[in-house]
């Protein structure tokens, strides 16, 4: 459905060492980076299909009030190590993991990375 996602970010150092550790939790690895943005793709993708990145327009980046990319996870144990990663490496809680209300097997957790932007990883397996 989606080519890519973009997430404005103000820091790309800071950024990079962020979505590093906590993508590499579900198996997300970066591929690309220049002095702008950087991509990050699934093992067998070959497109980035994840970019975060200065705005275009090359004022602050902002967070989009209701945006919320959410990330497949392969198990339970990987969420909580998203959610984990997430705030060792400088994010902040916006919902420990656990079940929720949409249906039994919908275990997430929902974080902040250090520009605000909130993200989500997600698993729908009974575990």
């Amino acid at each position: 459905m989606f080519t890519y996602i973009t997430i404005g970010i103000n820091d790309l150092p800071r950024a990079v060492s962020f979505y590093d550790a906590v993508l590499s939790t579900l198996g997300i690895e970066r591929r690309e980076i220049d002095d702008n943005e950087a991509g990050y793709a699934v093992a067998g993708d070959s497109r980035c299909r994840f970019w975060i990145t200065h705005p275009f327009d090359r004022r602050p980046a902002t967070v989009g009030n209701g945006s919320m990319p959410a990330f497949e996870a392969p198990s339970r144990a990987a969420v909580d190590a998203f959610y984990a990663a997430a705030l060792a490496h400088g994010g902040t809680d916006d919902g420990a993991p656990g079940i929720r209300i949409f249906h039994p097997n919908f275990y997430s957790c929902y974080v902040r990375d250090p520009d605000g932007n909130k993200l989500s990883a997600l698993c729908e397996r009974p575990e």
